[in-house]
């Protein structure tokens, strides 16, 4: 385990952790060659037992109490840590070695018959052991889930949550997949920059941006989403936090960024990474019944509305050119107008497209001959051949 973890702090301004004061022991440090330190190697002389005779068996418990104590160290720098993101204002759990939530579900050893109905359960019963649903910034009751939890590591940070409203933006670095760099073409695409913001470095050699969101907006988790190597933990996720120890390392704060606190997240980044937000819960309009057209003119309508892309103004030309020779342009037009949307055409090109059809065939008769030999010709479709 490496020697530069951050040390808890306390205050509200205070930052999460300072990277240049490494935590001592709870006795105050040792030597490392004292034989009464219980970290030196057991196989090495100061540690060796007095008596060379001695049993492997001694050996082997004082390698377990060593590495015992080592846990218990771990343990109380990740207590440490989390109360001072809680004093902060962030809902912390505590996190196993492996980075799960460490508090044991107090659902599993349930045998009644009753026990499939916990499946649902998110902390309703009282009990912690409910994963992210147990986050809390209350001191005392992360004492409380850490004293059920002896043999947690590290901690988690609740994302989505008030008053923070936690956004994190994971940027793994993974072979050829860098995450920072897709990051960084994503907010030259958009238009964004990137803020200084709390940064968090993980033992795999990627980094956790934090940011706060707005209340009124979800951001869910999403692996590989805005881009490759770039994950996000919002409502129902957490991060790792700070001085969290893994067996790969610790996860530290960036000595290069602010401490705290979050920068707000950019609107193009928020709108990447957010739900759509919900559509309004309305009735449609109702819709009016269509003018009675003769049948040359429905024809017509029906021409354009089957329009495919790379045809849709072609064949509105074509049509309106037609509806306005027979002299039911100005009739036809509004039905001609609403055919060409519902292919997806922009109202704007439509309506110059009729208009352009209308001025035509207000022109000579030649002109009016010509256009008529320009109809569009596809082999997917036929012209109508009578009106």
């Amino acid at each position: 385990m490496a020697s530069d973890d951050r040390t808890a702090c306390s205050g509200p301004t205070a930052p999460l952790a300072d990277p240049t004061n490494p935590p001592a022991g709870p006795t105050g440090p040792t030597s490392p060659t004292s034989p009464t330190d219980p970290l030196a190697d057991p196989n090495s002389p100061q540690a060796a037992p007095t008596d060379p005779t001695a049993p492997l068996a001694t050996r082997s418990e004082r390698h377990a109490r060593a590495l015992a104590h080592v846990r218990a160290l771990d343990h109380a720098r990740a207590l440490a840590h989390a109360l001072a993101a809680a004093d902060h204002g962030l809902a912390v759990i505590p996190l196993t070695s492996g980075k799960l939530p460490a508090v044991r579900s107090p659902h599993r050893a349930d045998g009644d018959a009753a026990s499939a109905g916990h499946a649902q359960c998110r902390g309703e019963c009282g009990r912690p052991g409910h994963g992210i649903h147990d986050a809390t910034a209350e001191p005392a009751a992360v004492r409380a889930l850490f004293a059920a939890a002896p043999w947690a590591t590290g901690y988690g940070i609740a994302c989505g949550t008030p008053p923070r409203h936690l956004i994190g933006v994971d940027l793994d670095i993974k072979g050829r997949t860098d995450g920072t760099a897709a990051l960084r073409e994503l907010a030259r695409a958009h238009g964004f920059a990137v803020p200084l913001t709390v940064t968090v470095l993980t033992p795999g050699g990627g980094r956790h941006l934090w940011f706060t969101g707005p209340p009124g907006r979800e951001v869910p988790n999403a692996v590989g989403r805005p881009a490759p190597g770039i994950d996000i933990r919002g409502a129902g996720g957490y991060l790792v936090g700070p001085g969290s120890y893994t067996p790969r390392g610790t996860y530290r704060l960036s000595p290069t960024g602010p401490s705290w606190p979050p920068a707000p997240v950019p609107a193009a980044l928020l709108d990447l990474v957010a739900a759509p937000p919900p559509t309004a819960n309305r009735r449609p309009p109702p819709r009016r019944p269509a003018p009675a057209l003769p049948d040359p003119g429905a024809r017509l309508v029906d021409f354009v509305r089957n329009s495919r892309a790379g045809h849709r103004n072609d064949r509105l030309f074509w049509a309106a050119c037609r509806a306005y020779e027979s002299g039911a342009g100005d009739e036809l037009a509004p039905a001609l107008l609403e055919a060409a949307l519902r292919t997806g055409l922009p109202a704007r090109e439509a309506r110059a497209t009729i208009a352009s059809a209308a001025r035509t065939t207000a022109a000579s008769p030649a002109a009016r001959r010509r256009d008529r030999s320009a109809a569009p010709r596809n082999d997917a479709w036929r012209s109508p051949r009578s009106w």
